[in-house]
């Protein structure tokens, strides 16, 4: 079963889901509860890679008129960024203040290592305790997997040596296997204005519209199809169905609308962005942020460069050598690298200048 609201209300229309969803056959007032919103930038909502932080206190809100008392917000933004700016530059400090809410930075944390299907994986300690997780993503595009959601957003529950080494393994498997290994209580769906076009925002895309729904794998799925994918053309959408984590989206799935009279007469649909550049990418176990601005940098510029070759990227190339140009440290070998972990966007526009 899946939950649409549409307007621009967004702390209302989140409450007003909350109250006409089925989560309460799912959540119990003494259940200590963690929100994980999408913080993986220190960018405000508007750019379309970050969790309204008005999403998150209209669940707050319910949490509290249904009885819960025990509630927190936890997240930890990408490699090599600083969860607590995240939640200072993106409206959280003042949300925490306001209703007395901690806002819990995992990367602080311990971890504890599970295994699932031959994939062992750190998960943060706070995250496996949480009696009931509610995931409140931002519905948007990925440079590399093409969605980033429900499924994807629990990467923000592992450890940044995780992050990395997800890469090192397709990507596409461990974020499978950590949503059978950390389950999710209830997912809620930023989709007021995400970034259509790639993970860290910049070209948001207006869409006014909440969902909400307790299967992960559903709800993505649903959520591909909104911005033109088809589900199997997500690796890790894939394989959470063969595994039997959930179902997709079909004519028999139950959807419930909410404020239709404010529902949008477009559907949004994804540029595609990351895919027009990839025949000028050679990557290899690249990490998301710093594949991220590489597109963004093609982006800028239009995919002109002056790489003779396919630009190289990724863990993979560590130790060796070439002649093009390579960006990020794991390419440090080449006769022309970008430096950074993740590198600047500015400097790989000057380098492929």
């Amino acid at each position: 079963m899946i939950f649409i609201t549409y307007g621009n209300d967004a702390r209302k229309n989140t409450y007003d889901i909350l109250a006409a969803s089925d989560i309460g056959e799912y959540l119990h007032a003494k259940d200590k509860v963690a929100i994980k919103p999408n913080l993986v930038t220190a960018r405000p909502a508007s750019d379309g890679a970050t969790t309204h932080p008005e999403v998150v206190e209209g669940i707050i809100l319910f949490l509290r008129d249904f009885g819960v008392k025990s509630i927190s917000v936890m997240e930890s933004s990408a490699v090599g960024g600083n969860t607590n700016t995240a939640y200072k530059n993106c409206g959280y400090d003042e949300l925490s203040r306001k209703y007395d809410v901690p806002l819990i930075d995992l990367k602080a944390g311990k971890h504890t290592t599970l295994e699932y299907k031959g994939q062992k994986l750190g998960i943060f300690d706070e995250a496996l305790k949480t009696d009931f997780l509610i995931n409140a993503p931002v519905l948007k595009a990925h440079s590399q997997t093409r969605l980033t959601c429900c499924m994807k957003n629990l990467k923000g529950c592992i450890p940044d040596s995780e992050k990395r080494r997800y890469h090192t393994l397709g990507i596409h498997k461990p974020v499978a296997a950590l949503n059978a290994l950390l389950k999710t209580g209830y997912n809620v769906v930023d989709g007021i204005c995400g970034d259509l076009s790639f993970e860290e925002g910049g070209s948001p895309v207006e869409s006014g519209r909440i969902i909400a729904g307790r299967d992960p794998l559903l709800v993505d799925s649903y959520c591909a199809e909104l911005i033109g994918y088809n589900p199997g053309e997500i690796g890790y959408l894939s394989l959470g169905r063969e595994w039997g984590l959930g179902e997709y989206y079909s004519d028999r799935t139950e959807v419930v609308e909410l404020n239709r009279e404010n529902k949008p007469v477009f559907q949004p649909r994804g540029s595609r962005t990351a895919d027009r550049y990839r025949n000028l990418i050679h990557e290899d176990s690249a990490c998301s942020v710093c594949h991220a601005s590489l597109i963004y940098a093609l982006h800028r510029l239009g995919g002109k460069t002056s790489a003779a070759d396919k630009i190289c990227i990724g863990q993979g190339f560590r130790g060796k050598s070439g002649g093009g140009i390579g960006v990020g440290n794991c390419t440090g070998g080449f006769a022309k690298c970008v430096p950074g972990c993740p590198p600047k966007s500015t400097d790989i526009i000057e380098a492929l200048r």
